[in-house]
């Protein structure tokens, strides 16, 4: 199914949850709706299911002006934060149940159950009860119960936030082979960023109701729109303007509270300090923190002008103490102003050191 919203509106007394939301969605992708907790994300989930109505706008599911449709009319299955299953029925019963409803021959419904209990893993607990399954298993049943009546578009509220660190990181993985396999659009909310930028195929960043940018998670990462985006998704020191780098001279040209800059950890590169960095490309700094944390080590620098950046070394590369002189060459930056978006790269990096980013 294909997506279309037009600005969308959607209050609760005096609060504005949703204000002019427009994006697309391409049939058979999966998207993430990522953004901060209040922020509109589950408001628009529910208006796409028909569960609220929108105050304006315009939904087309297919190119159908969908805003009229009854929740039944819409094709949709929706997998909710708590699973939301039905604590009288067995795994069976709760996977069959929207076949019940449609009303579907007993043999396809037998199939089709077995199929994707099957397909979820979920053998040998057809007759359990959802008290006796683990907060995984759970989560599968509410799936397959979403998928039985083959929905057209599939919609999940932050569908692994009541499940364990360790458990969620392989049920992303299994989603994602899961939409591959059945080919359902589907959008799903979340505020785990590393969640989206693992398993969705574009993300939609929601803020305060609004659309603040729509792309691939590459693209979002790389080339945010705004300085929310690019704080929100992954790390970054940030920085107020004015501000004096060496290797950025165009910096001077930022001034003003509305000039953000800021710098992606990965984008600086650590060397002891007698290394060759010349002064005019490179910062000198003393280490301040050392913290690690299992696959890296994670440094807190302070530059001679006061300046504090955080960034990551590997842990089978040199093992920096708190104190340490250091040499740093930060290789780009991204500077936000209300008219602008732009990336400045390094004067000297061309013929300073290779670059392996």
């Amino acid at each position: 199914m294909h997506i279309e919203v037009k600005n969308l509106e959607k209050r609760f007394g005096a609060f504005q949850a949703v204000n002019q939301a427009s994006f697309q969605i391409k049939e058979g992708h999966l998207v993430g709706l990522l953004g901060p907790s209040g922020g509109g994300k589950t408001s628009i989930l529910r208006m796409l299911a028909g569960l609220e109505k929108p105050d304006a706008g315009e939904i087309y599911f297919n190119g159908k002006l969908a805003n009229s449709l009854s929740v039944q009319e819409r094709g949709i299955g929706f997998v909710f934060q708590n699973y939301a299953l039905f604590k009288h029925m067995t795994v069976f019963d709760n996977i069959a149940y929207g076949l019940k409803v449609k009303k579907t021959r007993p043999a396809v419904i037998k199939e089709r159950v077995h199929n994707l209990i099957n397909i979820m893993g979920l053998e040998g607990t057809e007759n359990k009860f959802p008290d006796q399954l683990s907060g995984g298993q759970r989560q599968r049943v509410a799936f397959a119960r979403a998928l039985a009546p083959e929905p057209k578009l599939l919609l999940l509220d932050e569908p692994f936030a009541a499940i364990d660190a360790k458990i969620r990181k392989e049920l992303r993985v299994w989603l994602r082979s899961l939409i591959n396999e059945f080919g359902t659009t589907t959008i799903f909310v979340t505020h785990d960023q590393d969640e989206a930028i693992e398993v969705a195929d574009e993300i939609i960043i929601i803020q305060k109701g609004q659309v603040e940018q729509q792309g691939t998670p590459w693209e979002i990462y790389n080339q945010p729109a705004s300085a929310f985006v690019a704080s929100f998704i992954g790390e970054s020191n940030k920085l107020d303007a004015p501000l004096s780098l060496n290797g950025f001279p165009e910096l001077s040209e930022y001034k003003g509270p509305d000039v953000q800059v800021l710098i992606r950890p990965e984008w600086i590169e650590i060397h002891s300090e007698n290394a060759p960095v010349r002064p005019e490309a490179g910062q000198e700094g003393t280490v301040r923190h050392v913290h690690f944390r299992g696959d890296s080590w994670y440094l807190e620098i302070e530059l001679l002008n006061g300046i504090r950046l955080f960034t990551y070394q590997a842990i089978n590369q040199q093992v920096y103490q708190p104190g340490d002189k250091v040499n740093i060459f930060i290789h780009r930056l991204s500077v936000f102003t209300p008219k602008e978006t732009r990336i400045l790269e390094n004067r000297s990096k061309v013929d300073l050191m290779p670059i392996n980013l």
